[in-house]
């Protein structure tokens, strides 16, 4: 994968990624124009899937500055691109309940903006608390570690 662009750091925390799919996105010149000066934002994006297309909600693209009067719409729905037979096999995950798309970052790839999507399962109080125990543990052994090789 190439550069990350625009990452969602809140998708990792919220929900239990399953799947991950590259997907191809549609834009306007402005909007692209708008991605390349760093004016994107993916926190609550999020796809579904409706009359066998992916459609990207909540993707928050700033006006560009130097745009006229045919800028784009901040926060219009934006189509993905995907086989046919992704999107049948997604439209199977994402049906059973408490299962979303989430969009997990964007990035160029070959001259062509691309978005990794990523079949989620919410999580609970309860499993944030204990991914926070292990990130602390973790953190700790490896600053412990450190510490016993300076010696």
């Amino acid at each position: 994968m190439g550069d990350d662009l625009i990452t969602n750091r809140k998708a990792h925390r919220d929900y239990q990624i399953l799947e991950t799919y590259e997907a191809g996105i549609v834009l306007r010149g402005t909007e692209v124009k708008s991605l390349r000066a760093g004016q994107g934002n993916l926190t609550d994006a999020f796809a579904r899937i409706e009359n066998g297309q992916v459609w990207l909600y909540q993707f928050d693209i700033q006006p560009y500055k130097q745009g006229n009067i045919f800028n784009h719409e901040p926060k219009a729905m934006r189509r993905l691109l995907l086989h046919k037979q992704e999107i049948r096999k997604l439209f199977g995950l994402v049906s059973v309940k408490g299962r979303a798309l989430v969009a997990l970052k964007m990035y160029w790839k070959n001259r062509r903006l691309k978005v990794l999507l990523g079949v989620g399962v919410g999580k609970n109080v309860r499993d944030k608390r204990e991914d926070l125990k292990k990130a602390v543990a973790k953190r700790e052994m490896d600053q412990a570690l450190k510490q016993a090789r300076r010696r």
